[in-house]
């Protein structure tokens, strides 16, 4: 069985990811991530000025994606991919393998930007100066008119951004596949935590394949009352994908 967990990366939902995990106790945790981003996000709790410093050696667009991120997480009381870091600590906690199942970011983010179109980038630039100045609660809204209607939601994106909705979210749900079904191969519960827009493209592809699953939505976490949950210590092993 694999099971999806739809996350948002900008939300608080450490308590909930842990309760999750501790309902479900999978074989192995797969993580919308690549190992480079994974040290990256460590770097960042650990040593802020080094990831500032180092932020200046990528693209503009990717800076400002970056803060625009930032910006929107901190209005909720966390830092951007908080979530994936609590799954990769309850996986340390509990001696569970962890996959790294994302194509890694530096690569894609560069080819995506070669083959945007100007006006694509344009778009991009003004949309994410916008949302720079948004509230949590313009936040909440949007966020709930996406969940009323996904589908439509990601065919706009393709309509506005054909390049970023090919290569981040198509090509994307195509790799993390083939990385669920390797892992499959090993362990009998698969479960991936993944942002909540990559979930319909995953199941069509799983289903596609013969593989059953089960999903769990933004929605319902954002929803889930949680409990105090455990915090026992041990190590943890990383499954190379």
């Amino acid at each position: 069985m694999i099971t999806l967990i739809g996350t948002g990366h900008v939300f608080d939902l450490r308590d909930q990811i842990i309760q999750i995990l501790n309902e479900k106790l999978p074989d192995i945790i797969c993580v919308e991530l690549d190992e480079r981003r994974y040290a990256a996000l460590l770097q960042r709790n650990n040593e802020p000025k080094a990831t500032a410093s180092s932020r200046n050696n990528v693209s503009f667009l990717y800076r400002l994606l970056g803060r625009f991120q930032d910006s929107i997480a901190s209005q909720y009381g966390v830092q951007a991919g908080d979530e994936m870091l609590t799954s990769i600590q309850f996986a340390h906690d509990h001696q569970i393998p962890i996959a790294f199942i994302d194509v890694p970011a530096d690569r894609m983010f560069s080819r995506m930007l070669k083959e945007m179109s100007m006006t694509e980038k344009l778009r991009l630039i003004i949309s994410a100066f916008g949302s720079m100045f948004v509230s949590k609660n313009q936040v909440d809204k949007e966020i709930d008119k996406i969940e009323m209607n996904l589908e439509k939601y990601l065919n706009q994106v393709g309509d506005k951004f054909p390049t970023i909705k090919r290569v981040l979210i198509d090509e994307r749900n195509q790799h993390m596949v083939q990385q669920l079904i390797r892992a499959q191969e090993d362990y009998q519960h698969v479960i991936a935590i993944v942002g909540d827009g990559h979930i319909p493209g995953l199941e069509s592809l799983l289903e596609e394949n013969n593989h059953q699953c089960e999903t769990i939505r933004l929605k319902q976490i954002r929803t889930k009352s949680t409990i105090e949950s455990d915090s026992s210590q041990a190590s943890f092993t990383v499954y190379h994908s």
